[in-house]
């Protein structure tokens, strides 16, 4: 590997794992007023009767959202869901293209459902939701965010894992 090559591999896996640690972040406080949400919930229509209706409202969305921004974790850490079967009976040099196919497939999804994302959040700025009246462009907006992080996490662990297919003997995807 040239030391140029090395340089991109290595800010390359860098800039993936800080973002990664950003969105875990993210997700453990979404998790969190979730929980809260859910219990205040539940303390609301069985132990203390408070008119609270948008429990549940809320924690549908926090739930969207935080489902939707994990997606990008998983891609960093290759823990998505994948058949390893078949790819590891294959050759290491057939591996690289594999991988690189299925990343170039994965983010013209991810590409995809960005810029359809676009149209359903503009879509949702004209109409709103039941409990809080909000329009449903706030909720909306998790499919293009969640889609974009995961286009970066892609060709972020994409360069990271074809540099080291290109060294390591027997590298793989897996960091």
């Amino acid at each position: 590997m040239t030391g140029a090559s090395h340089k991109i591999a290595a800010w390359a896996a860098t800039s993936s794992a800080k973002l990664s640690w950003l969105i875990e972040r993210v997700c453990a406080l979404l998790l969190l007023v979730l929980v809260l949400d859910v219990w205040l919930g539940v303390l609301a229509r069985y132990i203390i009767p408070l008119p609270l209706t948008f429990t549940e409202e809320a924690a549908r969305y926090l739930m969207i959202w935080m489902a939707l921004l994990a997606v990008s974790c998983g891609i960093a850490h290759r823990e998505h869901i994948g058949v390893e079967l078949l790819y590891e009976r294959l050759p290491l040099r057939m591996r690289r293209w594999v991988l690189l196919a299925i990343d170039l497939l994965a983010l013209v999804f991810f590409a995809l459902l960005f810029f359809y994302g676009l149209d359903l959040v503009d879509r949702g700025t004209r109409s709103f939701t039941m409990i809080y009246g909000l329009p449903k462009a706030l909720p909306f907006a998790a499919v293009p965010v969640a889609a974009a992080l995961a286009c970066v996490q892609l060709a972020l662990v994409a360069i990271r894992d074809q540099v080291r297919f290109g060294v390591e003997p027997g590298a793989g995807a897996i960091a």
